[in-house]
């Protein structure tokens, strides 16, 4: 990993003008090299300083959320491991709402694609996934991005601590109502 990471620096080093570009589809193709989402805001921060690193890290993970949401509209199969993983973590009738989402994006062990289908099952159609997933990018994008080598240098006793603080957050943004299927509340008998 450290040695694909400086060839990914030296790269967009030398790519000049189009590495903004390179390190944007860099985030495009992440999924494929098992690359963190918070890592590569960090890594934009240190190429292109926190100003323009945010802004590249917000276009790439956007586009990012972009791309994930045709795939799951065009080939809802394989997405199916997702939903039962969103299922198992959140639970089969909790939706989390837009704010809780943007939360828990900064949180650097939650899977994006977990969090960005959450935001696939509130939207009502592609303009308001797509306006909800910048809403919930730009937060994780300047964090990240504006905090890269500070962020590297937390021991993990103030991980803990920063992931206790949020806690309580979710709480207060929770959906205040659940939905419940009334043949879950009321099963049929099978005879």
């Amino acid at each position: 990993m450290e040695s694909f990471y400086e060839k990914m620096m030296y790269l967009i080093e030398i790519a000049g003008v189009w590495g903004p570009f390179c390190f944007i589809l860099l985030h495009l193709l992440r999924p494929i090299f098992f690359l963190p989402v918070v890592f590569l805001c960090m890594t934009g921060g240190l190429l292109f300083g926190s100003f323009w690193g945010a802004v590249y890290s917000l276009i790439g993970v956007t586009l990012s959320s972009l791309l994930f949401y045709k795939l799951r509209t065009w080939m809802p199969k394989p997405f199916r491991k997702i939903n039962v993983l969103k299922n198992k973590v959140f639970g089969k009738n909790h939706e989390l709402t837009v704010p809780q989402i943007a939360l828990l994006r900064l949180l650097p062990f939650m899977h994006f694609y977990l969090l960005s289908l959450c935001l696939y099952d509130l939207a009502t159609d592609f303009k308001d996934y797509a306006r909800s997933s910048v809403y919930t990018n730009i937060p994780l994008a300047i964090l990240y991005t504006v905090s890269g080598e500070w962020i590297t240098r937390l021991s993990p006793s103030v991980i803990a601590l920063i992931f206790l603080l949020v806690i309580p957050f979710l709480y207060m943004l929770r959906k205040k109502q659940a939905t419940i299927q009334w043949q879950e509340f009321f099963p049929s008998r099978s005879h």
